[in-house]
């Protein structure tokens, strides 16, 4: 199978350039060692997948986005290529598992995007058919080289910004994001190591590394975690890059992943949903090798009570 390269990143890094924000690093002095976060809900529609859906977009052909485009989201990415997709005139289909948050179902809808919600395991399979029967262009959430390029820029700044990073901690769920992230800080920072972070409830990325195999959990499974962006997991493309890329994967508690939400907007004073702060967790909690680590926050559309439930927590 073929993986994605430094250079198809690096292109993709032209694409995107006046459409996404570079975010920058931020230094967490509060936290112990030396720990800095890359806030990705400071994006537009507030989480990384903007990079991923616009390179995917702008790599379509003009006849084939010509009667709009489709793809299958628990929000991030559906707001994301809703948003991508205004920008171009085009219409957005988004195929939404029935538990979604709907704040981020709502902001899709403020985007122009078209909700169609199904039971959380058919929604890969509703999109695909819808896709055949209305000639729409299928964007998959993770599962594409050009979806992964995207979402390597969010390493590529990393390099840039630290060449002597020690550690990148990354959110795992489709492992789109990790894929790239792993693909880009390996070229430019050979000697750092990217480490992936799942729920302890959702972990079938890192089962799946420890068989060699892809093992996918039900959706009953992983929609345990608070975490619902990374309750999918991983395509045959995604696991094939983590499997030749990634250095590991480890996993948080679900208090954790609270906590440092909690921590997040009370110190840093960074808004960051439950996926999008794993990372951060498990440096919190020690699960990371010691020196200097990026966490990346993934996104930050957090439902308001969950928030604040995390917030007013026992620190």
């Amino acid at each position: 199978m073929d993986l994605i390269t430094s250079a198809d990143v690096a292109a993709a890094a032209e694409r995107l350039a006046g459409i996404v924000v570079r975010t920058p690093l931020v230094p967490c002095d509060w936290a112990p060692g030396e720990l800095l976060v890359k806030p990705e809900n400071l994006q537009p529609v507030g989480a990384f997948k903007l990079r991923g859906a616009a390179n995917a977009l702008a790599r379509l052909p003009p006849e084939r986005r010509r009667s709009g485009v489709i793809t299958h989201s628990s929000g991030n990415h559906g707001q994301a290529l809703a948003y991508a997709a205004r920008a171009h005139g085009l219409r957005c289909v988004v195929v939404v598992p029935e538990d979604a948050p709907r704040v981020k179902v709502e902001a899709m809808q403020r985007y122009g995007a078209e909700i169609v919600e199904v039971e959380p395991a058919r929604r890969a399979a509703t999109a695909r058919g819808l896709a055949d029967e209305q000639g729409l262009a299928l964007v998959p959430p993770f599962d594409h080289p050009d979806v992964i390029a995207g979402q390597g820029t969010v390493g590529s700044e990393i390099a840039a910004d630290l060449p002597g990073v020690e550690t990148v901690l990354v959110p795992v769920g489709g492992g789109g994001l990790a894929a790239g992230v792993a693909t880009a800080v390996k070229a430019r920072c050979p000697g750092a190591a990217v480490v992936g972070v799942e729920p302890e409830l959702a972990a079938d990325a890192k089962e799946s590394l420890e068989r060699g195999r892809l093992i996918p959990w039900p959706p009953e499974r992983t929609g345990r975690t608070v975490a619902d962006g990374v309750r999918v997991g991983p395509s045959e493309l995604t696991f094939a890059h983590l499997r030749a890329r990634l250095d590991g994967i480890v996993t948080v508690g679900e208090e954790e992943i609270l906590a440092a939400v909690g921590a997040l907007a009370r110190s840093a004073r960074l808004v960051a949903e439950p996926s999008g702060a794993v990372a951060t967790a498990a440096y919190l909690a020690g699960r990371t090798p010691p020196g200097r680590t990026v966490a990346v926050l993934s996104g930050g559309n957090v439902l308001p009570e969950v928030l604040a439930r995390a917030v007013a927590a026992e620190r």
